[in-house]
Formats: C-alpha cells, structure tokens, sequence
C-alpha cells in the first residue's frame, strides 16, 4: 500500500515541478559576438627583405544586442605568410598593425580602448624559407569599424638581420 502511494506520488511531485518550471522565460543574450571579413580577406607586399602574404582577414566584436554598439575593442584576426627573399638569415621578433583612414591618416584609439597593435613571431627565418601562422591578440580601434573609416593596414616586421651568429656549445656535466 505505502509503495502505491510513493509511485503516484512521485510522478506528481515531477508533473508538478516540469509544469512550475517551463513558466520561466529564458533571458535573450544581451551581447553577441560578430565577425566580419575584411575586403580584400587576402593581401600580399614585398620588401627587399620579405614577402608577407596576409589572408582570412577578420574583425571580431562583441556587439550590445539592444542598441548595436560595440562593446569591446574589436579584435583583428587572420593567417600570415613570410618569406625570406634576403641572403641572410632574418630573426623576426614580431609583426605591428597601424590602421590607416582613407587619405593616410592614422585613425587613433579612443580612450578605454584596449590597444594591442604587436604580434610576437619570433621565428628565425633562412633564405628563401617560408613560415606560416596567425594573429587574433591585435585589436583595431572601435572608429575604423563603427565609422567604416578603414583605408589601409600598415604592417612592419621587426626583425634582427644577418649576419646572425647562432653558436652551439656543449658542456661535459653529470650528476653523482
């Protein structure tokens, strides 16, 4: 007798907390993430040193749902490309971002904005070798992308240039 109860009772108790539940509205995000391509989403520049190919270009933002501000810096993502066309050894340390309005001009970040303009490489790159990888640690100030004022990226490889001397020594050590 006392289990029929407990199994009636049991799928009550559930009915009656599924029902009491399901009244709950579930909250909509109030931030979104969004990303948009860039265009062209694929760059190439030589140097007399390098040629540096840049592809997959994004902006990614984080964006108030409500009102369509953005929230955050927006980041910079994308791959790059670097080959050595120099006849020396080249120890690149890492690529810097300069964002560029229409005629040239430097568009600034606004106060409060993250500012992350390097990416670090540091890759020592033989003649005619290449080596790949990829960037989302650089921001882009809110301007460029909230006013569409983007004209230009200027990138700068800084780098250690031949003759770099790289030595090897061993020890004769042991443990006793």
């Amino acid at each position: 007798m006392q289990y029929r109860k407990i199994l009636v009772l049991i799928p009550l108790c559930l009915a009656i907390g599924f029902f009491s539940c399901s009244k709950e509205k579930a909250e909509a995000p109030k931030q979104e993430r969004i990303t948009k391509n860039l265009v062209p989403a694929k760059a190439e520049v030589k140097s007399p040193n390098f040629l540096v190919e840049l592809s997959d270009l994004q902006v990614v933002m984080t964006v108030d749902v409500a009102s369509k501000e953005i929230v955050e810096t927006p980041n910079l993502k994308g791959n790059i490309k670097i080959t050595n066309q120099s006849i020396g050894i080249l120890d690149v340390q890492a690529v810097t971002f300069e964002y560029l309005d229409e005629a040239g001009k430097p568009i600034p970040f606004q106060s409060g904005e993250k500012i992350a303009k390097v990416s670090l490489f540091l890759k020592a790159i033989k003649p005619q070798e290449i080596t790949e990888g990829s960037f989302s640690d650089v921001t882009i100030p809110r301007m460029a992308v909230k006013e569409k004022t983007l004209g230009k990226i200027e990138i700068s490889l800084v780098y250690v240039p031949s003759p770099l001397n790289r030595e090897t020594l061993t020890l004769s050590e042991k443990v006793e």
